[in-house]
């Protein structure tokens, strides 16, 4: 076998054993889903009756239109959520010991971090379909066709994969595990300083230059057209580009960061 397919085995080995550690310790996938329902509900049931009067782009007013309004948003902070337990599970890897083992076997040091993209990316679809299936089961209108679903879940897979890189940079760059799980708090944050859950125009005016140019921005307004039925060309771009941008540098980073640690 040449060194591709030695790379692509090891990295499947890494995959099934951060999947075994989601099977057993269950109650950290439940943890990380728990959170963006819990924000769904409270924003659906506690200020979507206030809130809900003037969602644009939605077809009805009220708590269905501001769920549809929202839903974009509580699907990055899912994203968002699922990258903490990926930088804490890579700086409890960093710092257990376990990567010295594993420098002592014939494995493809890539393989390490790849498997723990892979398997959080997985975690992140759980998170992401349970999400989408409440919101449903709470009314979520949509008009998109399957096209669309297929965009929709393709940008959600571009962004996942951005964040997790991005997260397993952080998780390496971290001293202890502790350290790692408040870096990535500034993933859930964003959206409220977005568009995710009040139009943008309705923020003040520094705060409005924020969210009209931070990366997540674009991602939520290009989901609410997706799911509308009528997505804009230019959110999607933009929002591609952000992905790429974050997914490349967080490589990067992680890549570097990586080989000086594990050198150590």
């Amino acid at each position: 076998m040449n060194s591709a397919t030695y790379a692509l085995r090891d990295s499947a080995t890494m995959l099934r054993r951060n999947l075994r550690h989601m099977v057993r310790y269950p109650s950290q996938t439940l943890m990380l889903t728990a959170l963006p329902l819990l924000f769904l509900l409270l924003f659906v049931y506690v200020f979507g009756g206030s809130m809900g009067a003037r969602p644009p782009g939605t077809a009805a007013e009220g708590r269905l239109g501001y769920l549809t309004f929202i839903t974009p948003g509580i699907l990055v902070m899912a994203v968002a959520s699922v990258s903490i337990s990926t930088a804490v599970s890579v700086a409890a890897d960093m710092t257990g010991g376990i990567i010295d083992r594993f420098r002592t076997m014939a494995i493809a040091r890539v393989s390490v971090l790849t498997g723990h993209v892979l398997g959080a990316m997985i975690q992140t679809a759980l998170a992401l379909a349970t999400v989408i299936g409440v919101a449903f089961l709470l009314g979520l209108r949509t008009s998109a066709s399957p096209a669309q679903w297929a965009g929709l879940a393709g940008l959600l897979a571009l962004l996942s994969f951005a964040v997790t890189w991005f997260a397993v940079a952080l998780g390496l760059a971290s001293p202890n595990p502790e350290t790692a799980s408040n870096w990535p708090m500034i993933f859930i944050m964003l959206p409220f300083v977005g568009s995710g859950f009040v139009p943008v125009e309705s923020l003040p005016t520094g705060l409005r230059w924020f969210a009209g140019h931070q990366p997540f921005t674009p991602a939520m307004d290009a989901l609410r057209g997706l799911l509308a039925g009528s997505p804009e060309g230019e959110d999607v771009l933009l929002a591609i580009g952000w992905c790429g941008a974050i997914g490349l540098s967080g490589h990067l980073w992680a890549r570097r960061l990586y080989r000086t640690r594990a050198a150590d």
